[in-house]
């Protein structure tokens, strides 16, 4: 079985570290024989969550017609997906907040097509150089595996990285890697 990986992005910055470990792990698990799709969330018009209820009434996930909606294909198709974001006040970037929130629409009675992700992992980057100031968005993202059922492939964090580049004088390409390794091949049956 041939796994699609979704790799969500939350950067706005085009280039920058979190976008190169993104790239880093996107081609890595390619020659591993996985199906991989890249949205950047910080370049699509995605409204705030309402918390107006009326998801689906539309033929769509978010009542709204914005980007989501669009988003919502590649994540109906998604057997695994990835958040790569960088640390913005010991949280995840609006951007890509943004489009964890809609996720929502998914948990709701009426979902006619829930989602048929089972696996996921997360890699977040930063300039606070204490990995002790990335335990809030880790909890954050294992509270979201813990509520959908996802088995947790791994975390990431890269602390002390400010201008962009600085992912690769570090060597935390290699982590990626490590990272890619949780990974089982395409073929291979997840337990």
């Amino acid at each position: 079985m041939n796994k699609n990986i979704l790799v969500v992005t939350g950067s706005p910055r085009k280039g920058g570290n979190s976008d190169i470990l993104a790239d880093s792990f996107i081609t890595q698990v390619q020659e591993r024989g996985f199906s991989v799709q890249k949205y950047e969330a910080a370049f699509h018009n995605i409204l705030p969550c309402k918390a107006c209820n009326a998801c689906w009434s539309k033929d769509h996930p978010c009542f709204f017609n914005d980007d989501f909606n669009v988003f919502s294909t590649m994540l109906e198709a998604a057997d695994v997906i990835v958040f790569v974001t960088p640390l913005y006040w010991y949280g995840f970037s609006a951007q890509i907040k943004l489009a964890i929130d809609k996720f929502y629409a998914y948990e709701v009675p009426q979902c006619p097509k829930p989602l048929k992700i089972k696996e996921s992992a997360f890699i977040v980057c930063g300039s606070n150089p204490s990995e002790q100031g990335y335990q809030g968005i880790i909890q954050s993202y294992k509270d979201i595996c813990a509520f959908t059922g996802w088995k947790n492939r791994g975390v990431l964090v890269v602390p002390g990285v400010t201008e962009k580049g600085d992912v690769r004088k570090k060597n935390y390409l290699e982590k990626v890697k490590k990272l890619c390794d949780n990974f089982k091949s395409s073929t291979e049956e997840v337990e």
